[in-house]
């Protein structure tokens, strides 16, 4: 069984203050991490993709629009979202209140490199 470290880059406390918000990581485990994501009220994450994870929304305050493929889908607390691995997908915070969820990444890497952003509002690559 390959040690944590080879498979997962991350590490319970790690966060990131990002152009639309915030994450910080909860949990980890060999196969998955959990971390909470705060999306500022008016902001989205880019439309991206991932090669190695799949990825479980859960919202737990706030409200918004998520895209998974070619659907868009409104979430609010209690709602949830679930991303196959290679799906574009983003999430947008239509409200006034910050938009909430936990998400649950599953994979065989878990890496913050694994993203291959399509469209973001920050100009980021």
């Amino acid at each position: 069984m390959p040690d944590i470290h080879e498979t997962t880059r991350y590490s319970v406390g790690d966060s990131e203050v990002r152009p639309w918000g915030t994450w910080r990581v909860v949990d980890t485990g060999r196969t998955f991490i959990t971390k909470q994501v705060e999306v500022n009220p008016g902001h989205r994450l880019s439309l991206q993709y991932h090669e190695h994870r799949s990825e479980h929304w859960v919202v737990v305050a706030g409200s918004g629009e998520a895209t998974v493929g070619g659907d868009k889908v409104r979430v609010e607390a209690g709602r949830h979202v679930n991303i196959p691995s290679g799906v574009k997908h983003r999430i947008h915070n239509t409200g006034d209140t910050p938009l909430i969820f936990v998400e649950v990444q599953l994979g065989s890497i878990l890496d913050e490199n694994d993203i291959v952003r399509i469209d973001d509002d920050y100009a980021r690559s």
